[in-house]
């Protein structure tokens, strides 16, 4: 049964969640691409406000599609978490406490989310459809330029993902593996 939590999340929230648990996430999220990444970076290293306030955050990997005539918004589908592999430390670091993408985290990723109490969701590929449903309200607040990888604000109910890897840096794809080849192995199985 999937767990319903509420952004932005707390510090107890996140330490109870476990990689492989399903949660459906209700509030706030924020929408970034590598371009959006780029600049929040340069806006830090510049000594320029960010957008928005990292505390408790969830940041969605995703450029949605335009919105069809009398929708919210287009088609959601996350995008590869890797290519913001080189930013999320630092973002973490300022108190990031989620991301949502699919695909593996690199090792320097894993131990900024263990040291800042923070967890990496993943939402399914192929739903982008199912997923855009979940969006209630969404507005462009930051690099408008930057088309659909501007940085959305989304208000979201029941928004469908998995805990990929906990803040202790559990990771399912890796656990997950390994329990399906055990019932393998006990059933016989190559």
């Amino acid at each position: 049964m999937a767990i319903s939590i509420h952004t932005p999340l707390t510090e107890e929230v996140v330490r109870n969640l476990k990689a492989g648990e399903e949660v459906l996430i209700s509030g706030i999220l924020y929408t970034l691409r590598d371009a959006a990444h780029k600049r929040l970076i340069r806006c830090l290293d510049e000594g320029i406000p960010l957008p928005f306030d990292l505390a408790g955050q969830v940041i969605y990997y995703v450029g949605p599609c335009p919105a069809p005539p009398g929708k919210i918004i287009g088609s959601a589908g996350p995008t590869t978490s890797g290519r913001m592999d080189a930013y999320a430390p630092r973002l973490l670091d300022l108190g990031l406490k989620g991301m949502i993408g699919k695909g593996q985290r690199n090792e320097i990723v894993i131990s900024a989310m263990k040291r800042n109490n923070a967890v990496y969701f993943g939402a399914i590929g192929g739903a982008a459809a199912l997923i855009a449903r979940s969006v209630l309200e969404e507005e462009v607040i930051a690099f408008p330029e930057l088309g659909t990888e501007a940085v959305r604000r989304l208000l979201v109910r029941d928004f469908p993902a998995f805990v990929v890897i906990d803040a202790e840096g559990n990771d399912f794809y890796e656990t997950g593996r390994e329990a399906a080849s055990a019932q393998l192995r006990q059933k016989g199985s190559p």
